[in-house]
């Protein structure tokens, strides 16, 4: 975080502003999420509760994921645009902070969990597509399905071998 004041920062917050692609980028990928989620709501009807998407920050762009045994534990997953990396991510979370801190420790040996300090907003952060193509829709959206397919299935097998 720059250690300038706030008033030293305003000339290149406005200037960022100033061309209109900062917004257009992030609506353009809020529309990708927002699509994403219906996709979602449509294909795992029936097997996850599919949240609204969240949005309103500029880090990130989420909607969240429920079926019953993620519920009965207080967890939940995020599908999780993450705005600084441009990439896709799949958060394990509590739905509170003592359930995310009891699951956190839990869990601290899994490939996805940093033991050395919780995410502050996750148990985990697991990554689900790194590099995507934003401009190919239909391949973005495969490879998202694809990819949370493989995770949440390793996700809920590692669970299970924790409880």
């Amino acid at each position: 975080m720059p250690s300038n004041s706030l008033n030293a920062r305003i000339p290149a917050y406005k200037s960022v502003f100033s061309s209109g692609e900062l917004q257009k980028t992030y609506q353009d990928l809020v529309g990708i999420v927002q699509n994403l989620r219906t996709e979602f709501l449509k294909k795992y009807q029936g097997e996850f509760s599919v949240a609204n998407v969240l949005h309103g920050y500029i880090d990130f762009t989420y909607f969240y994921l429920q079926n019953n045994y993620l519920k009965t534990r207080k967890l939940k997953l995020a599908l999780v645009l993450n705005h600084k990396n441009a990439n896709f991510e799949l958060w394990l979370l509590g739905q509170t902070k003592d359930v995310q801190i009891l699951y956190w420790k839990k869990l601290s040996d899994v490939k996805w969990v940093n033991n050395e300090a919780m995410p502050e907003y996750s148990i985990f952060e697991a990554p689900l597509l790194s590099a995507p193509n934003f401009d190919n829709a239909k391949k973005l959206s495969e490879s998202v399905h694809s990819q949370f397919k493989t995770l949440v299935q390793d996700i809920f097998e590692t669970l299970k071998a924790y409880e």
